[in-house]
């Protein structure tokens, strides 16, 4: 039965309620947002809302499940390895939105002009679909047999009721966790986001400087948002990297040394740090993203201050607003129409 909490199990499930509130309510807020700014109903934006749904899901399920493994908790073995497995998947699924975001963001400013033509919204929910079937294959594969159940037995610390104190290395092998999950499935995806992101920044550097020597400011302002809008994705990125990265050590530390000393507040600080990256995401998003914090502050002002709100800059209503001009010569019109394309690419 679990004991008295040590101070340090106090401060660590206080600071997990707290992450876990932050992640729901910062995440709800990114759905919401998309939901009534339909200039964030984008295709980009189909994998941040992916990514917001595996968060919200961390700090309402997986947090409240972390608690109650921190206090050693008796269970069955596959309830705990069921437990395990839906960190796995929920992990997964965020890796995978990242590498959509980072490869859409990559034909974006590959190619700005057919990128509509190529990625739709049904391509676009389809990859966020195939993201989370993957995640689900992969954070589920210790169900099929990939765990610690037979070593359990032949060592004897486990009866034939199954019934165990759930932690996660009791039930998940290290073996699954370092071969197959993390050089496997997270420090790839890792790697190549870092390589996109880098042709990402050459590319838009590359454009700038075209542009500003051949002084067409319109395709320039054009790069510019994309520039910024790619380097608050890579801050996502490595924000990501810098949570989970600890976690991954750990486990490798684990697996090719059974004898180092892991003391427990390095596991606790690792096990917070990779929550908490499902609470930083809305943060930064606010921060960095104009049209999130447009949203952000329209839903505080009309929802919890009751205020009534102007509606929110760059509707389509804007853009509509913006086609009835006087009439142009046939060349201005041709390079309006160009204008408009560059535009419509941008978020």
């Amino acid at each position: 039965m679990p004991g008295v909490l040590s101070p340090a199990q106090a401060l660590y499930i206080g600071m997990e309620v707290a992450i876990a509130v932050s992640s729901v309510l910062g995440n709800v807020m990114v759905v919401w947002a998309v939901k009534i700014n339909r200039s964030l109903r984008d295709t980009t934006f189909c994998f941040i809302v992916s990514l917001a749904l595996a968060d919200i899901a961390v700090g309402a399920l997986v947090i409240p499940l972390a608690i109650t493994i921190s206090i050693g908790l008796q269970t069955h073995f596959y309830s705990c390895l069921l437990v395990a497995c839906t960190v796995l998947v929920l992990t997964q699924s965020s890796i995978l939105a990242l590498l959509a975001i980072a490869i859409d963001r990559y034909l974006r400013v590959k190619i700005p002009t057919s990128y509509k033509r190529v990625v739709t919204r049904r391509r676009a929910g389809a990859a966020v679909v195939a993201c989370w079937t993957v995640a689900f294959v992969v954070g589920l594969t210790p169900m099929l047999g990939w765990n610690n159940l037979r070593r359990l037995q032949e060592n004897g610390s486990i009866g034939p009721d199954l019934v165990i104190t759930c932690q996660f290395e009791t039930v998940i092998s290290m073996e699954y966790m370092v071969y197959f999950n993390f050089f496997g499935w997270v420090l790839p995806p890792l790697v190549l986001m870092v390589l996109i992101y880098a042709e990402i920044f050459y590319m838009i550097h590359g454009q700038l400087n075209k542009k500003v020597s051949a002084s067409h400011t319109d395709p320039n302002k054009y790069y510019d948002k994309e520039l910024k809008l790619a380097k608050s994705l890579a801050l996502v990125l490595f924000l990501f990297a810098l949570s989970w990265l600890p976690l991954h050590i750990l486990n490798c530390i684990t697996l090719f040394c059974p004898t180092c000393n892991k003391p427990m507040f390095l596991i606790y600080i690792a096990i917070l740090l990779t929550h908490g990256n499902s609470a930083v995401n809305p943060v930064v998003y606010a921060f960095r993203i104009k049209k999130f914090r447009s949203a952000f502050l329209k839903i505080w002002k009309q929802y919890f201050c009751c205020k009534d709100t102007v509606g929110l800059p760059n509707q389509p209503s804007e853009r509509m607003d913006s086609h009835v001009e006087p009439p142009r010569p046939e060349k201005q019109k041709q390079k309006q129409k160009e204008e408009q394309e560059m535009e419509q690419n941008t978020i």
